[in-house]
């Protein structure tokens, strides 16, 4: 199936789930339909955006200049019915500054600069969404955060951060945390599952280089989750789960010294959905179907008598068996967060410390990978982080899906479309406040440094050290308009040097729709 065609499936099933909801009846003949609508003006000196002024903002803003105007229409899906629904649709077109990325030319053996910019336009948002008891369903394009993490002050989900632009696909699970039968309200679950079509093959194929490594296009997307936690009611609260998300069938790629070496394609089958669902050994060359990866996931939240949350978390990536057994050191993000009761010159803050220097070591080494061998023995390390020998990096549009704090493909100007700085180290801080009753701020900031990675250590680390300030100014005088200003000055080669300012005016409101 190509990308148009399951574009047009997603389209086509959101305007029916859409059309169901619509005539379902509501406990209440009013109900509420959020607006929003925004103007945005950044600009900079620095070959991109800003890391901070660019994460976390599900792939709006990457270049040094931007201008960018967006209009949203949704419906929360209430949480208080038996059966509710939800939908939404957000649109955006603006300009962008645009980058030269290099490329081979086979015909004359010589390499030469192509310049590449983000889209002029594209649907940001388009879905709709129902629930039965405690179960939902959502279709379409929905932009998703992390599940436990601060999704304003944190450095980003391993796995799916809110990073990149969204993804259009089928979302199913637990709408919340849900009491686990025979054990009283102590244990609960939550978990979802999603499949989904990735519509970004032209954006891997426009800024290739063409010359070495490979590109796929046609991708499949799978996600998924499961997380336990204890009464959220006591004091003392701790969550553990895992995440996993998966890149699967597409067609493959493999270019040497600029010469196609091999083009492999992976037609969709439905066993696909089973073995992304479930993986095991599907006794092909790859072991297992798809590129896997995932988290496991720690929080433990004390609340206390003032109303005072206090937080101490932790994230371990894993590539492989390897990681999952924890093989790969204290790799991971650590974190600690506090939430004010109340608003206040602090209301909130997180520090993380980050490492993804272990990798399960650097050598990766599987009999099977090499038939006729007779060292039998494995090393089963070289996760390399978020790149893989078959699929494409973990990415959408060249931004990470997961942590944006290792350098995206989208850095990669020389074409050679990976994560090229994945063994990093780092600390995060990010702390937001109330100073007025109509001025509210954001700082973020944080120091990493990188090597490279096992298979390719750069010559030289690579670092960065940001720092971000925002204010956000409610105008009283015209209920629902604000002003957002972000200021951040970077400096280093992790990718560059930057400063940037950004100005966003936004309105928003509700309409409250009679449905007699």
């Amino acid at each position: 199936m190509n990308t148009k065609m399951f574009c047009r499936y997603i389209i086509a099933a959101v305007m029916s789930v859409l059309a169901v909801s619509v005539t379902a009846q509501d406990a209440d003949s009013v109900y509420p339909l959020h607006y929003e609508a925004s103007a945005t003006l950044g600009a900079g000196d620095g070959t991109f955006a800003p890391y901070y002024i660019t994460a976390m903002r599900h792939g709006r803003f990457s270049q040094k200049y931007n201008a960018q105007a967006e209009g949203k229409v949704w419906r929360p899906m209430p949480l208080d019915r038996r059966f509710s629904y939800g939908f939404g649709v957000d649109l955006i077109a603006g300009y962008a500054s645009a980058n030269d990325y290099e490329r081979f030319n086979a015909e004359t053996q010589s390499w030469y600069t192509h310049s590449e910019r983000p889209s002029s336009a594209w649907i940001q948002q388009l879905y709709g969404e129902v629930k039965y008891r405690g179960v939902f369903l959502t279709l379409g394009l929905k932009e998703h955060g992390s599940a436990l993490l601060n999704q304003r002050l944190s450095s980003g989900d391993l796995v799916e951060s809110g990073n990149a632009r969204p993804i259009p696909e089928a979302r199913a699970g637990f709408v919340d945390f849900q009491d686990i039968p025979f054990t009283r309200g102590w244990v609960q679950i939550q978990g979802e599952i999603s499949f989904g079509k990735m519509t970004d093959s032209d954006w891997w194929a426009d800024r290739f280089n063409y010359y070495d490594y490979h590109v796929t296009s046609g991708q499949w997307y799978n996600y998924k989750r499961c997380y336990f936690r204890t009464n959220p009611s006591k004091p003392l609260s701790v969550t553990v789960g895992m995440q996993a998300a998966a890149t699967f069938a597409g067609t493959t790629r493999l270019y040497y010294r600029g010469e196609l070496q091999r083009e492999d394609r992976r037609k969709l089958k439905l066993k696909d959905f089973f073995n992304m669902w479930i993986p095991h050994e599907d006794g092909g060359e790859d072991f297992y179907s798809g590129n896997h990866l995932g988290s496991w996931d720690f929080n433990a939240r004390y609340l206390f008598k003032n109303g005072t949350v206090v937080k101490a978390y932790f994230s371990w990536p894993w590539e492989d068996g390897s990681s999952i057994g924890r093989r790969n050191g204290w790799d991971g993000i650590w974190g600690l967060e506090y939430a004010a009761p109340e608003r206040g010159y602090v209301s909130g803050a997180v520090i993380e410390y980050l490492d993804f220097t272990n990798q399960c070591g650097p050598i990766h080494y599987a009999p099977g990978d090499h038939p006729g061998t007779s060292l039998t023995s494995e090393a089963t390390g070289g996760d390399d982080y978020y790149n893989n020998a078959t699929y494409n990096s973990y990415a959408n549009y060249g931004l990470s899906i997961g942590t944006p704090a290792l350098l995206a493909p989208l850095y990669q100007l020389n074409g050679f479309l990976v994560y090229r700085a994945n063994a990093m180290r780092g600390f995060h801080v990010g702390i937001e406040g109330t100073l007025s009753p109509v001025l509210d701020y954001r700082v973020k900031g944080g120091y990493r440094k990188a090597w490279g990675s096992g298979y390719r250590l750069l010559p030289a680390p690579v670092h960065l050290t940001s720092l971000m300030a925002e204010a956000t100014l409610r105008i009283p005088e015209v209920r629902g308009l604000s002003v957002n200003c972000m200021v951040e000055v970077d400096r280093g080669n992790m990718p560059c040097n930057a400063f940037g300012a950004m100005v966003t005016v936004r309105y928003d409101g509700i309409f409250n729709i009679n449905k007699k």
